[in-house]
C-alpha cells in the first residue's frame, strides 16, 4: 500500500529497508511530517511504521536513525575582507608611471653625462672630439641592431668608421668636409654591402642610409659647433636648450597634460606639454644666450623656441621609428634613459638648427 511521503510524492510502504529519513528535518519536522512518532520527543521510542513493525531501541536507532550529519551553521566571526594590494602614491606613479621612465635613475645618468661634456669642453678641448665620436659608434650600433626585428641588416662596421671619419673632418676642416665624410661613409657603406649579394639590398641600401644621415652627418654639427674659440659656449646653450625643452615639456605634460599631441607616434606628448617645452626653453635661453654669448634677449628666445621645435621633432621621429620597429627603447645601455639614441634623438635634431642659427646671431 502506497502513500504520500512529506513532499506529496506517492511512495511504496516504508520500512527501514529501503527509507531514510529527510536528514534536514528536526524531530518536531519529521513527526509532524509523518516519517515516525516518538514517545518522548527525543527520538529515543521505537520505530512505527505502516506495517507496525517494532524494533527494539538500539536496533531502532541503527536501522531507523541513521547517522545525519548536523546542519551547517552560519559562523558568527564574519570572514575577514581580502586585502587590496596597495597602489603606489601620486609621487611613484608620476615618476615612474606617467612619465614612463625611472625619475631618479634617469637624473643621475643626465647629470653623469652633462658633467662628462662639459669638462670635456672646457678641461682639454679635443677630448670633446672624443665624446662626439664615442657616442656616434654608439648610436650607429644601436641602429643597426634595431633594425634588424624587420629583417634589415645594414653593415655596421663601414657606418661606424665612416662615422668616426666624418666626425673627425668637421671637426678639423668644417661644413664641406661634414659632407664629403658623410658622402663616402654612405658610399663605403652601400659598396660593402654588395659583397652578400643582390637578395635583400634595396631593404639594407635604405637602412644603411638613414642610419648614415641620422647619426654621423646629424652629429657632426656638434663638432662644427665646437669649432670657434667660444665654441665650447655654443655647445653649452644648445644643450641646455634642449634639456630645458625636455625638463619644461615633462613637468608641463605630467602636471596639466589632458590633450594629447601625436597619439599614434607618442601617447604621452601632449599639446600642454609642447607648451611648457616653449615656454622654458624661451625664456632659459634667452637668459644664457645674453650672459654667455652677448645674445639679445629677443634673439635668445627665437633660439630657444627654434631649438624646442627640432627637440620635439627629433623625439617624435624616433619614436615613431621605434613604433616601426616595434621596440620601447634602442637599447638598454643607460638606466632610466633605454639607449643613447633615445638621449640623443632630440640632441641630433637640434644641432643643426642651433649651428644656422648661432651662425647669424652671433
Amino acid at each position: 500500500m502506497s502513500q504520500l511521503d512529506p513532499y506529496g510524492n506517492q511512495t511504496p510502504d516504508r520500512t527501514p529497508d529501503h527509507w531514510v529519513p529527510d536528514p534536514w528535518l528536526d524531530e518536531p519536522d519529521r513527526e509532524a511530517a509523518g516519517e515516525w512518532s516518538t514517545g518522548n520527543g527525543h527520538g529515543d521510542a521505537p520505530y512505527t511504521g505502516s506495517g507496525d513493525l517494532s524494533y527494539s531501541e538500539g536496533e531502532a536507532q541503527t536501522a531507523a536513525y541513521p547517522q545525519v550529519q548536523p546542519r551547517p551553521q552560519a559562523s558568527a566571526e564574519p570572514e575577514p575582507e581580502p586585502v587590496r594590494p596597495r597602489r603606489p602614491g601620486p609621487g611613484k606613479r608620476r615618476a615612474t608611471g606617467r612619465a614612463g621612465r625611472n625619475l631618479p635613475a634617469a637624473i643621475s645618468v643626465g647629470v653623469t653625462l652633462g658633467a662628462v661634456v662639459i669638462a670635456s669642453l672646457f678641461v682639454w678641448r679635443p677630448a670633446f672630439l672624443a665624446v662626439i665620436v664615442v657616442a656616434v659608434a654608439v648610436a650607429v650600433w644601436e641602429m643597426s641592431r634595431a633594425v634588424h626585428g624587420v629583417g634589415a641588416h645594414p653593415p655596421a662596421i663601414p657606418l661606424a668608421a665612416g662615422g668616426l671619419v666624418t666626425v673627425g673632418m668637421a671637426w678639423y676642416a668644417g661644413e664641406d668636409a661634414l659632407l664629403l665624410g658623410f658622402l663616402v661613409t654612405l658610399l663605403a657603406a652601400l659598396v660593402w654591402r654588395l659583397a652578400d649579394g643582390l637578395r635583400g639590398y634595396g631593404r639594407d641600401a635604405a637602412a644603411a642610409t638613414l642610419i648614415a644621415v641620422y647619426v654621423p652627418f646629424l652629429g657632426g654639427f656638434a663638432a662644427l659647433l665646437a669649432q670657434p674659440d667660444d665654441g665650447a659656449r655654443r655647445v653649452i646653450v644648445t644643450l641646455a636648450a634642449v634639456v630645458l625643452s625636455d625638463t619644461g615639456g615633462y613637468a608641463a605634460g605630467v602636471f596639466f597634460g589632458k590633450h594629447p599631441m601625436a597619439p599614434t607616434i607618442s601617447p604621452k606628448k601632449s599639446w600642454e606639454g609642447l607648451g611648457g617645452s616653449l615656454v622654458a626653453t624661451a625664456v632659459g635661453s634667452a637668459i644664457l644666450l645674453y650672459l654667455l654669448l652677448d645674445v639679445e634677449p629677443w634673439w635668445g628666445a627665437v633660439f630657444g623656441l627654434a631649438l624646442s621645435v627640432a627637440s620635439v621633432l627629433g623625439d617624435l621621429a624616433e619614436s615613431m621609428l621605434k613604433r616601426d620597429l616595434r621596440i620601447k627603447d634602442m637599447s638598454n645601455l643607460l638606466p632610466g634613459h633605454g639607449g643613447l639614441m633615445d638621449r640623443l634623438d632630440s640632441v641630433l635634431f637640434a644641432l643643426p638648427t642651433a649651428y644656422l642659427l648661432l651662425a647669424v646671431f652671433t
